[in-house]
């Protein structure tokens, strides 16, 4: 964030409610002298936004507007005081949904305004880990060499707790109450400030549909079929729920060198934490014969990789790979040079033969540019399966970092 304001002239924090972007522009901010800071938040400071968008923003040093998504008529009178004066770090933004979405947007400020993604806690963070797991995988390959103490059910206590600050440091029935709370403020409030939606009870029955999909292809048809909502309805809630950061999608990959590639995407909930609360499992019930530990797992090491794309030194796009015959791979990152590593994720402690098939057809098919094959499971060692194709403890997804 700080990069940003040295060079840029407006910053947007945008990311999930209660993820702490207050927190982190407070402690960004803290001691800058000449900062003002707006709170959209309180009644009396958004209606003098709303009565005098023009006057709100005319400040000398920087503003912090948090929650601009209240307000987006600030948007123009900022892009005019930004123009007029391209000092960089006049102002620092946050949002709780996808500013781009919002349906009276007046200006995207383009050329003028970076954004900063910011989500729940990852792993590393809440344990203070390196959180590098993509930058060592890059440059050491099947050299890693990762020992952990962790079991199954340790695994499946992080998926439930997920990663937001005030689910973490709560009991499981008090996250529970947090889950109930923030959802319903999501659809009470958030979406609509993107939408207006006539029938909520449809979009809290596919939230629930999602959360047993989670992990799997996002084919809208199926979904409408399954929900009993239109499809072009389907399609445009499902555009909410990822404007309010609650479902991302993960695009499929695909080379000239694999044609058989399927180009559906992957749903994943931003949080574990939430989609496991809204099936109703817990970590002991997660771990059951018909449990869903397996998705719930692939889920969150989805997730815990975008998060190290954001600040990982490699640059790498995320996506999952799937062949018209069947044959995937979890998560395949490719950096703008054409490297690549493949992760398939399994629940077990347990690898076998057939586990290794998508990784083995793409490192087949791509040759040298197919960095490393990782299968991270509940086990604890490093296993070796041939060349470039490893199984690793799935902590080393936060405990690894490039030497």
């Amino acid at each position: 964030m700080s990069e940003a304001l040295a060079d840029t002239r407006v910053v947007l924090v945008n990311g999930a409610r209660q993820a702490g972007k207050s927190t982190l522009t407070r402690l960004a901010t803290a001691g800058l002298p000449g900062t003002v800071i707006r709170l959209l938040d309180d009644p009396a400071t958004l209606r003098a936004a709303q009565d005098d968008p023009t006057g709100f923003v005319d400040h000398d040093g920087l503003m912090v507007i948090d929650e601009i998504q209240l307000t987006p008529e600030l948007l123009r009178p900022i892009k005019v005081v930004v123009d007029l004066d391209p000092t960089p770090g006049r102002f620092l933004l946050t949002g709780s949904s996808r500013i781009l979405a919002l349906r009276t947007l007046p200006d995207a400020l383009p050329g003028r305004m970076e954004i900063i993604e910011l989500w729940p806690f990852s792993q590393g963070e809440m344990s203070g880990d390196p959180d590098q797991f993509v930058d060592a995988a890059f440059r050491h390959g099947t050299r890693i060499d990762h020992t952990s103490e962790w079991r199954r059910k340790d695994y499946l206590e992080r998926v439930v707790v997920g990663g937001f600050p005030e689910a973490v440091r709560r009991t499981p029935r008090r996250r529970a109450a947090f889950f109930d709370s923030y959802l319903t403020t999501l659809i009470e409030r958030d979406v609509l400030e993107i939408a207006n939606i006539e029938r909520r009870g449809e979009l809290l029955k596919l939230l629930s549909l999602l959360a047993g999909r989670a992990g799997q292809l996002l084919v809208p048809g199926t979904l409408a079929s399954q929900s009993g909502i239109p499809r072009t309805t389907l399609v445009r809630y499902l555009e909410l729920l990822g404007s309010v950061f609650l479902v991302k999608s993960v695009p499929a990959w695909s080379s000239n060198l694999t044609q058989r590639a399927v180009g559906t995407p992957k749903l994943a909930f931003v949080d574990t934490g939430v989609a496991c609360h809204l099936i109703g499992q817990d970590a002991a019930r997660l771990g059951e014969p018909g449990g869903a530990a397996g998705p719930m797992m692939e889920n969150f090491v989805l997730m815990e990789l975008a998060r190290q794309l954001t600040w990982s030194t490699e640059r790498g796009t995320l996506h999952h790979y799937r062949t018209k015959d069947g044959v995937e791979v979890d998560a395949v990152i490719e950096t703008p040079d054409g490297r690549v590593i493949g992760i398939e994720v399994k629940a077990g402690a347990t690898v076998r033969t057939e586990d290794l098939t998508g990784l083995r057809g793409l490192a087949n098919a791509l040759g040298e540019r197919f960095v490393a094959g990782y299968v991270l499971y509940t086990g604890q060692q490093t296993l070796p399966f041939g060349d470039k194709i490893r199984a690793v403890p799935l902590d080393a997804l936060w405990r690894l970092a490039p030497k």
